[in-house]
């Protein structure tokens, strides 16, 4: 069974294929294309690269399309990407305006181009379904929260991908099936002992941090949108609801607008003073340049925020895992965040730490109650075998034209 895993940009389509022949799961092939102008040409280009490559013959030896699909108006979870699906993520896309475009515009292309093969996708908004209803609502009328107005959660796979991996690395093997199968099994309540603990820092671009309790997510710090939680690199993070009527009321500035300020000159580019690349801000910074590093303060004092948010719902930590471009990357920024919590048992090994970089292991130090890890995320691993699964749960049959049509159209 080979799957192709399609990541869309604005202007970009990155991929991967995947083999999960003989029950094993392999990486075939990977690559990308950057600055996109004509999608319909670039997924033509993709699919000769794996032709060229001897991956495939034919688009029909693919089993199926998968997509890191963003959100969607009344559909979660694991599912097929038919014209109904798409047409609900349509509805959400002034929630999501940089992400539900570019997948629309590309599902809707595989779908012209391949026509036969399934496209599924699975939703960022999928790992928090089971979540804690409080910490999911906001205070606003029943009426919004029929209508959608509530936190939803992103980075789904990649914190699922982290709560998977930080279980087999502490040895519950319980977890870590707990959450394979959480899509499959669906709202699993059985109660495992003891309770393994952990809080997931996706820092990159885009950054989320969620509490994760024996494989299963207790929130995220992204809220409504995409634009929420964290200050991102020039998207705006937490903003209290009241600033976007004020500044139209007295500075007459249109909803449009103020809609294109938070989603491209906002986050980390808004404060640093132009610069939305962590390592141009902490170059800047290093130079003297203020604004530059009052960006690194609030992006830290936030994190440090969402940390101490979870440690307490979770009441402690078995670990603290830091992934995503920043999280695996950036020692001096996981050094600032987990600086003087030795209190609560985080206590980091400044040269394994400073050693560490792009590659899985534990930066704590030996005394440290808490286990400070990096692990590299693979969201597009995530997605591949969550298709895999939908394939094997929802067989697919011939029409009567020769295509394939799902039996099930249901998320799992």
């Amino acid at each position: 069974m080979k799957i192709l895993v399609a990541n869309l940009g604005s202007t970009s389509l990155k991929y991967r294929l995947f083999d999960f022949a003989g029950g094993q799961e392999r990486l075939l092939a990977r690559g990308g294309f950057e600055r996109v102008t004509d999608y319909a040409q670039t997924i033509d280009a993709c699919l000769a690269e794996l032709k060229n490559g001897g991956w495939i013959q034919t688009e029909s030896d693919l089993s199926a399309v998968g997509f890191k699909t963003i959100m969607a108006q009344g559909v979660n979870g694991c599912v097929r990407l038919d014209e109904q699906t798409v047409k609900a993520m349509e509805a959400c896309n002034s929630m999501a305006p940089a992400h539900n475009p570019p997948y629309i515009t590309g599902i809707r292309l595989f779908t012209q181009r391949m026509p036969r093969t399934p496209l599924v996708g699975l939703f960022e908004t999928a790992f928090y379904q089971w979540a804690p209803e409080a910490a999911m609502r906001y205070a606003v009328p029943e009426a919004w929260y029929e209508a959608g107005v509530r936190r939803w959660g992103f980075h789904g796979a990649s914190h699922k991908f982290i709560a998977e991996r930080s279980a087999e690395l502490l040895g519950r093997e319980d977890v870590a099936e707990r959450t394979r199968r959480l899509y499959v099994d669906g709202d699993n309540t059985s109660v495992l002992q003891p309770n393994l603990r952990v809080i997931s820092c996706h820092l990159g671009g885009s950054s989320s941090i969620t509490g994760i309790l024996n494989g299963l997510a207790t929130g995220n710090s992204l809220g409504m949108s995409p634009q929420s939680g964290l200050p991102h690199n020039n998207r705006v993070g937490d903003l209290d609801a009241f600033a976007i009527p004020f500044l139209m009321r007295s500075s007459g500035l249109t909803l449009d607008e103020a809609e294109r300020l938070m989603c491209k000159e906002s986050g980390l580019k808004g404060l640093s003073g132009g610069y939305n690349d962590i390592r141009d801000i902490q170059a800047q910074a290093a130079q003297g340049n203020k604004k530059a590093r009052l960006a690194l303060e609030v992006f830290i004092h936030q994190v440090r925020h969402w940390i101490g948010a979870f440690y307490l719902e979770l009441n402690g930590a078995d670990a603290l895992v830091f992934t995503a471009g920043i999280g695996e990357n950036r020692a001096e920024l996981r050094q600032a965040i987990c600086d003087n919590l030795d209190q609560l048992g985080v206590v980091l090994d400044p040269a394994v730490n400073s050693a560490t970089k792009a590659q899985e292991g534990v930066i704590s130090a030996p005394g440290s109650r808490v286990k400070v890890m990096v692990i590299p995320t693979n969201e597009e691993l995530v997605v591949a075998r969550e298709v895999r699964r939908f394939l094997e749960a929802h067989p697919t049959q011939k029409t009567e034209d020769g295509h394939l049509r799902q039996q099930e159209l249901q998320s799992h």
